[in-house]
């Protein structure tokens, strides 16, 4: 599996497990259990959840789904909502979550988007979390290029270890000036729904001729060559959500796909980049 460093020093995998809408219905409980353990035995270790996915559903779905491991060995990811990301809840809200995950401790914790808490307030309580070992690393999702600027600014704010936001080759916004900003500031970049499940943008995507075209040259499916495309620029981690083990597989395999210069072109002329900012595509 291909890995991507963060600030820190550490390496994850550039491909790990979404967890959005896993644990909501009771029927599927056992299969998505296997699928991200089937995940984690190749080599998708690292599985993003959030306090807000099923109102903590998902959380202890994977709680139960990692219990066999060495947690060592993963790396869990979690969010706190915007409500919960201050002095009076946000110390709660992280016990909580490690609770339904039967963890000790979070590898990261991202605040899930901006609210109406001061950001300093957000950060200070968020490095407090760190400083007393609950959480490892911190981050954020959801920000913009001016939010980033904004939070280097602060105190500890360049703690930052990682940024997320929605990203798949039909949503390329975050390219104009994001991207290239976490690069330079030594933040990773996760990209959330790297298949397109949601967004305007995804209309006519897996239907089109030009991925059908190079997924074949690959023996791949077009979803394995949206995730080759997503984790192309070594900083990004994609984290593809299912609840199959099959599809599981497919995804992990997506790592050792390797675009050639032409046909990255072919997919520029066909997807473009983006060259203005734009809005996030998340309607």
């Amino acid at each position: 599996m291909k890995k991507v460093i963060l600030k820190s020093g550490i390496a994850v995998p550039a491909i790990g497990q979404g967890t959005w809408k896993i644990g909501d219905r009771p029927d599927k409980r056992e299969q998505e259990i296997a699928a991200l353990r089937t995940g984690i035995e190749h080599g998708m270790t690292l599985i993003d959840t959030a306090e807000m996915y099923g109102s903590g559903r998902s959380e202890s779905l994977v709680g139960e789904a990692i219990a066999p491991y060495d947690r060592e060995r993963l790396f869990i990811v979690s969010k706190v909502l915007p409500e919960n990301a201050g002095r009076r809840n946000m110390r709660r809200s992280c016990e909580e979550s490690l609770k339904r995950l039967k963890t000790d401790y979070l590898d990261l914790y991202l605040y899930h988007w901006r609210g109406s808490i001061p950001l300093a307030e957000t950060v200070e309580c968020l490095q407090s979390l760190k400083d007393s070992g609950l959480i490892r690393e911190w981050g954020v999702s959801n920000f913009d290029t001016a939010d980033m600027r904004e939070l280097e600014a602060l105190q500890h704010g360049t703690n930052c270890a990682a940024m997320q936001d929605l990203y798949h080759i039909g949503s390329r916004g975050t390219e104009f000036s994001l991207k290239h900003y976490l690069r330079d500031s030594g933040m990773a970049f996760m990209a959330y729904c790297p298949l397109a499940v949601n967004g305007k943008l995804r209309q006519g995507i897996i239907e089109n001729a030009v991925l059908k075209e190079i997924a074949a040259a690959h023996s791949a499916t077009v979803q394995q060559i949206m995730l080759a495309w997503a984790i192309r620029d070594g900083n990004t981690v994609a984290i593809p959500k299912s609840a199959s083990e099959k599809h599981t597989i497919e995804n992990a395999l997506a790592a050792e796909i390797e675009l050639t210069d032409e046909e990255l072109k072919m997919l520029d002329k066909e997807f473009p980049a983006p060259e203005r900012e734009v809005a996030l595509d998340v309607e």
